[in-house]
């Protein structure tokens, strides 16, 4: 029998920790530099978003993928080749996903329910991007990179400069990550045609493309305090966000690959929630102008 326990894990429920304290850096940074009061239903539709924008499209992508992911001994065991959930039920849980994420948008503002069809194509599409183009990794950070905007919007209902800067940092930073984790599959990618950077240009070579991009992130990060006019918490946060980008490069090494799931989870999940608790902070105790 399916439990609700089975979706969570479908759609590794956990990996929320990465984009969902963007999301509420996004959403404090509305709130604290631009005089609009908090509100728990704006607040509490912000996590709802979130949750089912990536649930949907976490979903799809094990749909689109269950034939690939069934001749992968890495991922055989998912739930759809493994027969936990059928491939109609997981189809059905995007669509209700889809559903609730649109439906939340439109208790926030109207912008955001225009936008709410843009923001489903883009976490979607990533899940075809592996059949044509290596540049996948950085689809995928676009996609988490809607969070702080998103967020932000769900408040003031206009775009800004600043949360902008905090998507950048995300378009980076997941896209520097994804191509770390993507190294485990270079053999098989290679094998059933599929597009990655590691497939692309080889281990080595990735590994230093996922660098770069994890400088570009920095530099993102770095740019958002100087525009922002933050204070001491958040270089502190910069600081641990940065320091946690390089433990990771650390971590993997061209011959040594075994230890891509610490560097994948545990760096990256200190990072954004240590970064957004301090950048949070910095706003509460200096707030400095837009």
């Amino acid at each position: 029998m399916t439990t609700f326990k089975n979706y969570l894990s479908l759609v590794k429920f956990s990996h929320t920790i990465f984009a969902m304290p963007f999301a509420m850096i996004g959403y404090f940074t509305a709130v604290l530099r631009t005089g609009h009061g908090f509100s728990w239903f704006t607040f509490l539709l912000v996590i709802a978003c979130m949750v089912f924008a990536r649930s949907a499209a976490m979903a799809f992508n094990r749909w689109l993928d269950a034939h690939f992911d069934a001749l992968n001994p890495r991922t055989a065991l998912r739930e759809i080749p493994a027969g936990i959930i059928s491939r109609s039920s997981a189809l059905w849980f995007v669509i209700v996903c889809c559903l609730l994420f649109i439906g939340s948008t439109a208790l926030i503002n109207r912008l955001c329910l225009f936008l709410s069809p843009v923001a489903l194509f883009v976490v979607l599409f990533y899940s075809y991007t592996k059949r044509f183009t290596a540049l996948c990794h950085l689809v995928l950070g676009v996609g988490l990179s809607l969070a702080p905007i998103g967020a932000y919007l769900a408040v003031t209902g206009t775009f800004a400069l600043l949360p902008v800067l905090f998507s950048f940092a995300v378009v980076f930073w997941v896209s520097g990550f994804d191509v770390i984790y993507a190294l485990q599959d270079e053999s098989f990618d290679k094998e059933q045609h599929l597009h990655s950077m590691p497939a692309a240009v080889g281990i080595r070579r990735a590994l230093r493309i996922s660098e770069l991009l994890h400088v570009l992130s920095a530099a993102s990060v770095i740019a958002a305090g100087v525009y922002g006019h933050f204070g001491v918490c958040y270089w502190i946060g910069v600081a641990v966000f940065v320091g946690m980008l390089i433990m990771q490069h650390r971590l993997v090494k061209p011959g040594d690959l075994s230890r891509v799931n610490l560097a994948f989870m545990t760096t990256n999940g200190i990072a954004s929630v240590v970064f957004s608790v301090f950048v949070v902070a910095d706003m509460f105790l200096f707030k400095g102008p837009l």
